[in-house]
Formats: C-alpha cells, structure tokens, sequence
C-alpha cells in the first residue's frame, strides 16, 4: 500500500508522538548542554519535554562536575594524577586591558571584570564563555558609578543563550541600604528589581546561582539566609537547616554541585580554637566531618572551606579546603588514611576560586 506525503507525514508525527517520553529523557540526559539547546528547536514537544522542572533537576544531578579551579591565576584539576586541560592559558588576551579578575562562575560561564588604573576610570564587567572564548560587555548601570557589593551570574546551561546578571549596590545616605538590579542579555539593559532593603555589607558580599534564585548567607553576623528569586523579582528568607542553631553556629560556606545547593557550617570559635567538626546541610545534615586528619597538613585555625563537590555517585563527593599553604581534597566516603590528597604546595595567600565545568 503506497501512502500519500500527507499520510507519511501524519504516520511519522503519531510515531513520535507515542515515543516513550522516558526512554528518550534518558537519551537526552546524556547529551551535551549544546545539543539540549539545539534540541529545544525541533518541535513543541521537545522543547516542553526538555523545559520542565524535572528534567532540568535531573539534567544537573548527572550533568558533569567541575575538573579543575583557578586559584588565582592557576589552573589546579582535582584528580592530580589525571590532569585535565585547562580550558584556557591566560584571559588578557581576550580583554581589551589587563589584570582580568575573575569574579565567579556559574554553569560554565565566567563573570570577569577588569579594574581601571587611574582613579577616575570605571571597572568593566565581563561575560565569558571559556569553550567557546565568546564576550559581551556588560553595560554600566545607569545613573554613574555607585558602590557595587554583589555582582553574579544567573544561567543555566540548558538554555545557552540567555543569562542575567544581579547587581547589590548601595543607595542613598543611609547605611546597609541596597538596592537589586538585574541585566537581561535579551533585552540589554538593566532594570531594577528592587528599590531599597537593608543587610549587613558581609552578607551581600558573596551569592550563588541555584533553582533559580541568587542566595545569600550571613558568614559574620547573626545567621539567615535570603534568596532572590529571579522569576518574581522579590527577596525572600529561606528558613534555616533542621540542626543548625543560630547561636552557636557560623557559617563556613555556600555552594552549588550538581543541582545540589551545600550550606557548611560549624561551631562558633570557642578560646581561639576552630571546632573539630563541619556539618555539610542540604536543609538538613546531609555529612558531618572530623578534622583530625588534617592535623597534618596545618593548624585547623587557618583551615578555609573552598567548594563542594559532587560526584556522579555520592561515594565520589570530595571537598575542597585551603590550609595556610596547600590545597587538599577531602574525600567524604574514603578511610582516613585516603580521603586526603593535596592537590596544590603554594605560598600564594589570596585565591579567586572559581570551579571549571565543561
């Protein structure tokens, strides 16, 4: 029996439309963020198919882990024994000036920015992609220089054009008031999201992108956490971890792996003395480290947590710590005798760590 174009046409559209949807999310998973956005253009059914919620969870769960960081201007791979090539040598020769500093990384794009010499000038904020050494300038916020606290980056890498950037800058005579702006890459300019609230400086500071949402964690003050949601515009208080008592309790650390948000946190200093245990939160106690082993790489007073990361199986999961002169990882599943492992000897105090996903 010979079909018609028409009826060839109408054939092939039920065929795919009876396609088991979770036979082909799993072949989907597997692919590169390149090919999800590619993808997203082939029909209606797809491009819901590889919008919803579900998928962009379970997309980053399996999605790869970061190979590497920068450490200033040093590339340092996680697995030592396996290096990995870093995806760039040297950001000057992508700039228009020199002194490129990297100011955070999110989903395989990097916020630079480059800052002026003569007292006068401006700092320039940059969005980088490191696979495909693309850049866009970020415009200026309008209405001159203001004291920026918090600038980042909101993307994700299913939809690889679009990508916002929050903006923290301080408005008006009154002290520890701000104000949200937000800049589109589809619409090019910035807008402000909202008006005035206050927050301490050391809370500002330092954010990360997750679900959506830029969070916040206070690291020296009385502990909260808020989010901005990037959807709705608004500022909310994300209730605190079951276990984690604000009065005796600091916050060490803040951070993404995998579509996991990791909140570390450990006892307040008590004679001078950092307490022998991290508790690693994800809404609630998800690990809990000694740090007796790494009595031997230096004193726990200058320990400083730098990431979190996630492995394809949990048994995997390391973290990343700086001592006063080395970098080690910290396996979370191993036996003490190899769940260190350093990574990086170096005298160089100040770091910019920023994780590299490919």
């Amino acid at each position: 029996m010979v079909h018609t174009r028409a009826q060839t046409k109408k054939m092939l559209h039920a065929s795919i439309s009876r396609f088991n949807d979770d036979l082909f999310t799993e072949i989907l998973l597997r692919l590169p963020a390149p090919s999800i956005f590619r993808f997203k253009s082939v029909s209606k059914h797809w491009r819901l198919l590889l919008s919803r919620k579900h998928f962009i969870q379970r997309y980053d769960q399996i999605s790869k882990s970061p190979t590497g960081l920068i450490a200033t201007d040093i590339y340092v791979p996680f697995d030592v024994e396996n290096p990995s090539t870093p995806p760039f040598r040297c950001l000057d020769s992508y700039f228009d000036r020199p002194g490129v500093e990297i100011v955070q990384s999110c989903n395989g794009l990097l916020l630079c920015v480059t800052r002026p010499k003569g007292p006068n000038g401006a700092s320039k904020y940059y969005v980088f992609n490191p696979t495909t050494k693309q850049l866009a300038l970020i415009p200026p916020i309008p209405g001159g220089p203001s004291a920026i606290w918090f600038m980042g980056l909101a993307f994700h890498q299913t939809d690889c054009v679009r990508y916002k950037v929050v903006c923290v800058l301080s408005v008006g005579p009154d002290v520890g008031s701000y104000q949200i702006q937000v800049y589109s890459s589809d619409t090019k300019e910035w807008q402000i999201s909202i008006e005035s609230f206050s927050a301490s400086i050391y809370f500002i500071r330092r954010g990360v992108f997750w679900n959506g949402a830029v969070y916040w964690a206070s690291f020296f003050d009385k502990i909260k956490y808020w989010y901005f949601k990037i959807d709705d515009q608004q500022l909310h208080t994300l209730p605190l971890p079951l276990g984690l008592i604000p009065s005796v309790a600091v916050t060490n650390y803040l951070g993404e792996s995998r579509g996991h948000l990791h909140l570390i946190a450990s006892k307040k200093f008590q004679g001078g003395m950092l307490c022998q245990r991290l508790k690693v939160y994800e809404m609630f106690v998800k690990y809990q480290l000694q740090l007796n082993a790494i009595s031997k790489y230096g004193p726990r007073y200058a320990l400083q947590v730098m990431d979190v990361v996630r492995g394809e199986e949990e048994e995997d999961t390391f973290l990343v710590l700086k001592t006063l002169d080395k970098i080690i990882t910290y396996n979370l599943f191993c036996s003490d005798e190899t769940k260190l492992t350093c990574i990086l000897r170096t005298r160089v105090l100040s770091f910019i760590i920023t994780q590299i996903r490919p």
